[in-house]
C-alpha cells in the first residue's frame, strides 16, 4: 500500500486546541455537517453527525421520528446521543439545529466540548435548505419565515458558544480556515492564562 506522505501532519497548536470534542451548532443550513467533515479532515480528527447517529440508534430518519413520536421524543434521544458523543475523545461533532436550544444538552456541550456557532444570515440559510426536503420543521412552510422565527429564539442561545464564526455564501474551506484560526487563538489564549 502506498504511503500517505502527501497528507500533512496536523499542526501541533491545533491538536492542543482540539484536545476535546468540538461541537458545531447553528441553524439548519449553517453548514454544520459539510463544514464539520472538512474541519475534521483538516484537524486529523474523526467526524460524527449527531442526526446520523440518532438515525442509526433508532432505525428511523429524523423526519420519521418527528412524525411518529413528536419533537419532545426526538430531543430526548438527541440529548442521550450527544451525551455519548462528548465522551472526552477529540472529534468534530455536527449537532442538529435544535440541540443547543435544549437546556440540558446546551449545558452538557458547554461543559464537555468546545462549541463553535456557525452563524449564517437568513437569506444564505434559505438558499441552502432549499437543496434538501428532509427538514421536519420546514415541511409545508415558508423557509424564510420559519428561519427568521427560529433565529429570533435560537441565536441568543447559540451566542453562548465559546467561538462564533460567520458561515457565509462563500467556499466552505474559508469557513474551515476561520475556525482553525479561532481554535489557534483560543489555544494561545489558554496557554497565556487567557491574555492572548
Amino acid at each position: 500500500m502506498a504511503c500517505d506522505s502527501k497528507i500533512p501532519e496536523p499542526d501541533a497548536r491545533l491538536q492542543r486546541a482540539a484536545a476535546r470534542p468540538i461541537a458545531l451548532v447553528g441553524l439548519m443550513g449553517a453548514g454544520k455537517t459539510t463544514i464539520g467533515r472538512r474541519l475534521a479532515l483538516r484537524l486529523g480528527l474523526p467526524f460524527v453527525d449527531a442526526d446520523a447517529e440518532i438515525e442509526i440508534a433508532s432505525g428511523m430518519t429524523v423526519a420519521e421520528i418527528f412524525e411518529r413520536f413528536g419533537e419532545a421524543h426526538f430531543r430526548d434521544g438527541e440529548r442521550r446521543v450527544i451525551a455519548r458523543l462528548v465522551d472526552g475523545a477529540p472529534k468534530v461533532i455536527a449537532t442538529g439545529g435544535g440541540a443547543f436550544v435544549q437546556d440540558d444538552t446546551r449545558a452538557l456541550l458547554l461543559e464537555r466540548a468546545l462549541v463553535v456557532w456557525l452563524d449564517a444570515d437568513v437569506p444564505t440559510l434559505v438558499d441552502r435548505v432549499r437543496r434538501r426536503n428532509t427538514r421536519p420543521l420546514l415541511k409545508g412552510k415558508d423557509p424564510g419565515a420559519v428561519l427568521m422565527a427560529l433565529a429570533a429564539v435560537r441565536n441568543p442561545l447559540y451566542a453562548e458558544a465559546q467561538i462564533r464564526i460567520a458561515s457565509k455564501a462563500s467556499p466552505h474551506n474559508e469557513t474551515v480556515e476561520a475556525i482553525v484560526t479561532a481554535l489557534a487563538e483560543a489555544n494561545a489564549s489558554d496557554a497565556n492564562g487567557g491574555t492572548a
